[in-house]
């Protein structure tokens, strides 16, 4: 987590709005092997190439695997549960 926050003005050159972390990670449940997943929101427009170029991007500076997940992609029956995790970062 204060990797992400040191890399907060640097994430303002991919448009991000805010970010946060959910899942095991937030819960302070990661394994070893525990990819980080984050939530994100973008300005628009939102292009493959700009989320892409993030989530290696991110993927760089925490050295493990990143789940980026945006709003829409994420589906009601998980909505509630992340909601209560997010830890927002930027």
């Amino acid at each position: 987590m204060t990797i992400l926050r040191n890399l907060k003005i640097n994430l303002s050159c991919f448009g991000v709005r805010s970010l946060a972390l959910f899942g095991s990670v937030a819960r302070d449940e990661a394994k070893p092997d525990s990819d980080v997943d984050i939530l994100v929101d973008l300005e628009p427009p939102l292009t493959f190439d700009r989320y892409m170029d993030l989530k290696f991007y991110l993927e760089e500076q925490l050295g493990t695997r990143v789940d980026l997940v945006n709003w829409k992609s994420l589906k009601p029956q998980v909505l509630e549960n992340v909601e209560q995790e997010l830890i927002y970062v930027a």
